[in-house]
């Protein structure tokens, strides 16, 4: 626990009596008031997450905008500045590095936002993709803070406690805009709970103003890792490590639609994703519904209906507490991923019948 790193929310965490644990080698809180509670202030008022530990990076340069295209599955050819794409990084085989967010700040100046777990890897594969390149790649990720308010009444809360107009942000978009104090902040409409919400980057002083006045006002919830997690994985969206990772595409991750094959000068890993693609996938990423209240965990097998053959594992798996069902997301053979493919998912020593459906198990509500 010696080298393990704190963000600068830290002491707020554990004045506020949060549950902390390691992840991504930061003490981060997993909850405040208990899982359900903080999952369900999101779903229906609004929530705040402290997420400092995730990385940024900054490219710029006159190759900036060449260079992102080159090393990143989406298309930002000609985007408009203050638009936001999501993507992922690829290795020549087509395995995924990261899944990244892609803010267009100007003109061969691009914000990239990625995963805690994976700031070094990252760096140091941009870096070396960078080379014959005219850019500059520089790791802001210690000098930053990132907040998300996140639910229903986030909109009203960035507006009515911390002074910020929003409502003229689409999804997917974001501003440089001033507090009321005259400091300066990136303010994007995205987040990763499948509500409508927001995401605050500014230096780390800041970050904890804005917290506390977040705090103090009772009207954001603090939430943690755990509800964040069950929050995410309930309208489909991917963790890296477990829907995403080297040995997982885009395409088996059912995440087609970030890529873009035919895009100009195409980008690293797209011909192994197009090989991918002609020959036909061997596995996918399905949600899976138990037909029984055990639940399914990370790692458990994924059986044929009768039990006789492992066909895949589970990738997350919880019970669903927007819809409370037990629930699960799962690589599994392409021959069984069909919507409605009776299964079975292996939980300690007992076999449990399930049934592949969307994985999509609760409707986002973002605001378009």
């Amino acid at each position: 626990m010696e080298n393990i790193k704190k963000t600068c929310l830290h002491a707020q965490h554990m004045a506020l009596g949060a549950q902390m644990s390691p992840f991504a080698g930061f003490d981060m809180p997993i909850q405040y008031s208990g899982i359900a509670e903080e999952h369900n202030a999101v779903r229906t008022a609004c929530g705040v997450f402290d997420v400092s530990h995730m990385g940024e990076v900054l490219v710029t340069g006159a190759d900036a905008e060449k260079y992102v295209n080159h090393i990143f599955t989406n298309d930002i050819t000609g985007a408009p500045e203050g638009k936001i794409f999501y993507g992922m990084m690829l290795y020549e085989n087509g395995g995924t590095v990261d899944d990244l967010l892609v803010y267009k700040r100007g003109e061969n100046d691009f914000l990239l936002v990625i995963n805690a777990a994976n700031i070094d890897k990252d760096i140091a594969w941009m870096n070396k993709c960078a080379e014959g390149y005219n850019v500059k790649v520089e790791d802001l990720s210690d000098e930053l803070g990132e907040l998300a308010i996140q639910g229903p009444l986030s909109e009203n809360v960035m507006e009515n406690v911390l002074g910020i107009r929003c409502a003229d942000l689409a999804f997917y978009t974001f501003k440089e805009t001033a507090l009321p104090n005259g400091d300066t902040v990136l303010v994007s409409r995205t987040g990763y709970t499948g509500e409508d919400g927001f995401e605050i980057y500014a230096r780390p002083a800041l970050i904890v103003e804005i917290w506390d006045e977040l705090i103090k006002s009772g009207k954001a919830l603090p939430c943690g890792l755990g509800c964040r997690d069950t929050l995410r994985f309930e309208v489909g969206l991917p963790l890296y490590g477990d829907e995403l990772s080297e040995e997982i595409t885009p395409f088996e991750a059912g995440l087609g639609i970030f890529v873009k094959l035919d895009k100009d000068g195409g980008f690293i890993g797209r011909d192994a994703l197009a090989a991918q693609k002609s020959e036909g996938l061997r596995r996918k990423i399905v949600g899976i519904e138990l037909h029984d209240k055990a639940i399914p965990r990370h790692g458990y097998e994924v059986l044929t209906e009768d039990g006789s053959k492992v066909i895949g594992t589970v990738t997350t798996g919880y019970r669903g507490l927007s819809v409370d069902k037990s629930i699960a997301m799962a690589l599994i053979d392409a021959e069984y991923a069909a919507t409605g493919t009776p299964v079975a998912v292996k939980i300690r020593k007992k076999v449990f019948p399930a049934t592949v459906t969307s994985k999509k198990f609760f409707k986002k509500s973002y605001k378009k």
